[in-house]
This record gives C-alpha cells, sequence and structure tokens, in this order.
C-alpha cells in the first residue's frame, strides 16, 4: 500500500512540473514568431 501511495502521488507531480517546464518553452518560442509577425506587418 505505502510503495502504491507513493507512485500514485509522484505521478501528478511529475505531470506538473512537466507543464511548468513547457511554459517556459511556449513563451520562448511565442515570442519571436511575434517579432516576426510585427516585422511582416510593418
Amino acid at each position: 500500500m505505502n510503495a502504491m501511495a507513493k507512485r500514485a502521488a509522484k505521478k501528478p507531480a511529475k505531470k506538473a512540473a512537466k507543464k511548468a517546464a513547457k511554459k517556459p518553452a511556449k513563451k520562448a518560442a511565442k515570442k519571436p514568431a511575434k517579432k516576426v509577425a510585427k516585422k511582416a506587418a510593418k
């Protein structure tokens, strides 16, 4: 039971860590895209 409970507790933590890691990557990817879009609009 204890090992199972530990595994169950780790899974959401891993998912949350992955999401947090993806957020800055998404922002970094969007920034250059916005700059290119602004230059293209000019």
